[in-house]
């Protein structure tokens, strides 16, 4: 896999030597992602009923942490390759900056994962979900600030998308009324997009199953630290939310943050918020399936535009690839 150049780089094409064409099983790996993280706001909800939030975190990282352990070798089985560290002189560089990248990438979720669950105590899920994407507009605007270009289709699909996500959150009018919660999920939108970019930059020569270890362990770690710091956490707590524990750290943790790993491997990372944004769409649906939120005909256009946006965004690659098909 060639080398990903910042400077001048294309957010909107191919990563994979130079060719034109979509990887799909990435880009399907992305979509499941959107799919777990959307459940993971109505499973943190029914959790902070009984841990606080650092206790909450510690233990989905911890849980996470060590299910990564016992699937990795399975997981590098499956990728046949894609997330094996190569053999010879290559793998002492690969591991060092898996660390590297874990480390950086466990702080920033760290920081993200807790603004979220802070604020998911005082806001409704669907608005959770809805303002934490707001990293669709925020990593292209970040990538230009880096010197990589984007492509207009997809600067028009983050409009598009973007719209839609103001149709979901605005019930009305024009005014967006903040409360703290919101405020506390709009800073975790700042995380997410740095998350996405810090996964960019280390994940195409480091071994993903790996680094994703290791971010689990840096946030978990410090999550640990201030929950004894701050919070009072007991077994009996713990056991009461059991299971959004375990899907936290089971699915959204060990599975989703993993399959963005390894799907931005080979997906630019504009066109990558663009399909991880749609978890604020499965959020609002799981929202109303299990937590009887309402969802109104203006919300629904704004999921359809968002839907639309994310194969907008696919495009210009698809063009690509007909045309060196040609």
């Amino acid at each position: 896999m060639g080398k990903y150049t910042k400077r001048g780089g294309d957010l909107s094409g191919s990563r994979q030597g130079g060719s034109s064409h979509p990887n799909h099983t990435a880009r399907l790996m992305l979509f499941a992602t959107s799919l777990i993280w959307g459940f993971a706001f109505v499973a943190q909800r029914a959790g902070m009923a009984h841990v606080g939030p650092f206790t909450f975190n510690a233990a989905r990282n911890g849980v996470a942490w060590v299910v990564l352990g016992a699937l990795a070798r399975p997981l590098r089985a499956v990728r046949g390759g894609g997330g094996v560290p190569p053999e010879g002189n290559a793998v002492p560089g690969r591991l060092k900056r898996a660390r590297a990248g874990g480390v950086v990438c466990g702080l920033i979720l760290f920081g993200g994962s807790t603004l979220q669950q802070f604020g998911i105590i005082h806001t409704a899920v669907a608005n959770a979900s809805f303002i934490t994407t707001l990293y669709i507009v925020l990593v292209p605007l970040a990538g230009l600030l880096l010197g990589r270009r984007t492509s207009p289709a997809v600067f028009a699909a983050v409009a598009l998308a973007a719209f839609g996500l103001y149709r979901m959150c605005v019930p009305k009018g024009f005014m967006v009324s903040l409360s703290r919660g919101d405020l506390l999920v709009l800073l975790c939108a700042f995380f997410f997009s740095a998350h996405i970019l810090a996964i960019d930059a280390f994940s195409p020569r480091a071994d993903g199953v790996w680094m994703s270890r290791v971010q689990f362990a840096t946030a978990g770690t410090l999550s640990a630290v201030c929950m004894i710091l701050f919070e009072r956490p007991s077994i009996g707590g713990l056991l009461a939310c059991w299971w959004p524990i375990l899907y936290a750290g089971v699915m959204s943790s060990g599975a989703g943050y993993t399959l963005q790993v390894l799907g931005q491997r080979n997906t630019p990372p504009a066109v990558a918020s663009l399909i991880l944004s749609l978890e604020s769409v499965f959020g609002a649906l799981f929202g109303f399936v299990f937590l009887s939120e309402t969802i109104s005909a203006r919300g629904l256009s704004g999921m359809a535009l968002m839907f639309s946006a994310t194969i907008l965004a696919q495009l210009p690659a698809s063009r690509g690839k007909t045309n060196a098909a040609g």
